[in-house]
C-alpha cells in the first residue's frame, strides 16, 4: 500500500500504492504511512521527500469501508482509529526533511490534508480537489489543523464546509498547491522544487523548517486532541451513519 524508494542523491519518493482504490486511506495505509514517516525522519541520508500516488488519483480521501467500520466500533476503537490518522498526519508534517507533494488526478478529503502537510505541493492542471466530508455527515477534522495552517481561515472557509469540488487553478489561489502545471510538466516542476535542497546544509534545512513551523499556527497536542474529539463527535452523531449508509446503498442522503 506504500512504496518508499530513495535515489542516489538522497531524494526519497513516498508513494501511495493502492491504485485500485484511488489510494483511499485504509487503516493499513494510515499505519504504513506513519511507519514510513518515522523511517524517513530517522534517516539522515534522506535530503528531500516527494509524496506521490500511483494510478489515476493522488488520494481519494478516507476509505469508506474503513469509515463504515468506525460506525460499528466501540468508543475506544473509534478513538484509536481517529488518533492513528492524526498521528500519521503529524508525523508527515514534522518531518525534518522538506516534503514536495506531486498531485495528480483527484485529491479529496484526506488527499487535501496530505497536500497541506507538504512544504510545497505542485499539481497537474487537470486535478480536482474537494473537502467532501460534509456530504457524508462528517467534517474535515483531523486534517483541519493542517488545512487551516496552509490556507488561512478566510480561504479555508470557502471550501471547508460545502463539499464543493474545485479545480487546480482555484487550489493554487487558495494555497493548497503552489502551482498547477500541464500534466506533462509535472515531473519537471517537482524536480525543480527538489533540486535546490541538494545544495543546502541538511541540518540547516531541518532547523529552518522547524523554526518556520514554530512561527506559524500552533498544531500541538491540544489542537490534535481537539481534532480527534471533533471527528469522534461526528462519527457518534446521527448524520454520519445516515450519510455513509446512503453512499453504500447508492441513494441520496436524507439531507440531499
Amino acid at each position: 500500500m506504500i512504496d518508499l524508494q530513495t535515489d542516489a542523491r538522497g531524494v526519497a519518493t513516498l508513494t501511495l500504492a493502492r491504485p485500485d482504490k484511488h489510494n483511499a486511506l485504509s487503516q493499513d495505509m494510515i499505519d504504513q504511512l506513519h511507519a514510513a514517516a518515522r523511517q524517513i525522519a530517522a534517516d539522515s541520508t534522506i535530503r528531500a521527500v516527494i509524496l506521490a500516488g500511483q494510478g489515476k488519483s493522488f488520494c481519494a480521501g478516507g476509505d469508506l469501508g474503513w469509515m463504515r467500520d468506525q460506525m460499528r466500533a466501540d468508543a475506544a476503537a473509534r478513538r484509536d482509529a481517529a488518533r492513528s490518522i492524526a498521528q500519521m498526519l503529524g508525523a508527515l508534517n514534522t518531518l525534518p526533511q522538506p516534503v514536495i507533494g506531486k498531485i495528480h488526478g483527484n485529491a479529496f478529503g484526506g488527499g487535501v490534508g496530505l497536500a497541506c502537510v507538504c512544504d510545497v505541493a505542485i499539481c497537474a492542471e487537470q486535478v480536482k480537489f474537494g473537502l467532501t466530508e460534509t456530504r457524508l455527515g462528517l467534517i474535515p477534522a483531523t486534517i483541519g489543523p493542517y488545512v487551516l495552517a496552509r490556507l488561512g481561515e478566510a480561504h479555508a472557509r470557502r471550501v471547508f464546509m460545502s463539499s464543493r469540488v474545485f479545480d487546480a487553478a482555484e487550489a493554487a489561489s487558495l494555497g493548497v498547491v503552489a502551482d498547477a502545471v500541464p500534466a506533462a510538466d509535472l515531473d519537471a516542476a517537482v524536480e525543480a522544487e527538489v533540486t535546490p535542497y541538494l545544495s543546502c546544509a541538511p541540518g540547516a534545512v531541518a532547523a529552518a523548517k522547524a523554526f518556520a513551523r514554530s512561527l506559524g499556527p500552533v498544531i500541538d497536542t491540544a489542537v490534535i486532541d481537539r481534532s480527534i474529539d471533533a471527528l469522534i463527535a461526528q462519527w457518534e452523531g446521527d448524520e454520519a451513519p445516515q450519510g455513509i449508509a446512503a453512499f453504500f446503498d447508492k441513494r441520496p442522503a436524507p439531507w440531499a
